[in-house]
């Protein structure tokens, strides 16, 4: 990550002590990278709230402005609110714990907090996925025996479903 990069994250945090959290995410063999800085107790499970996303190429071009400020993120659409499932580690993504099984949950699956929802293999480990949030699957985003990355997005599910 370029060092400007950096010194707008420290600006950022400086200017906002209440911010909460920090995610960096880098593209494919380092094509992009961005880095969004949540402030704290507003709805981050929602991937809500105040966002400020800072992005730039891993080569910029001379057209491309130096960003003083960061932009802010859009606001979220009137749709339901869906709550995210994400990936707690780099692995391989499977919906059910062998392949002849049924997938653990499905599109308009009920599932409730503590309920395993998928293995993602780590390391030669099976490692269970539990659900953080009660609710309707509304979205599986997964691919079945495909690779994940941490923070990966990997169910969406309804609350109010």
């Amino acid at each position: 990550m370029k060092l400007d990069i950096i010194a707008q994250i420290v600006q950022i945090l400086k200017h906002a002590p209440e911010v909460g959290a920090i995610e960096i995410r880098r593209g494919l063999f380092g094509a992009w990278s961005s880095v969004r800085v949540s402030k704290a107790g507003h709805g981050n499970a929602l991937g809500v709230g105040g966002h400020v996303v800072v992005t730039q190429p891993t080569a910029p071009s001379a057209s491309t402005p130096a960003v003083p400020g960061a932009s802010q993120a859009p606001a979220p659409s009137a749709g339901p609110q869906l709550l995210e499932i994400k990936s707690p580690m780099v692995g391989t993504f499977y919906q059910s714990p062998e392949p002849a099984a049924q997938p653990y949950v499905k599109v308009g699956s009920r599932v409730n907090v503590g309920q395993v929802v998928c293995i993602i293999e780590a390391m030669k480990i099976m490692n269970e996925i539990e659900s953080e949030v009660a609710g309707v699957i509304r979205e599986v985003s997964a691919q079945n025996a495909q690779p994940v990355e941490f923070g990966q997005v990997l169910f969406r599910v309804d609350p109010h479903g």
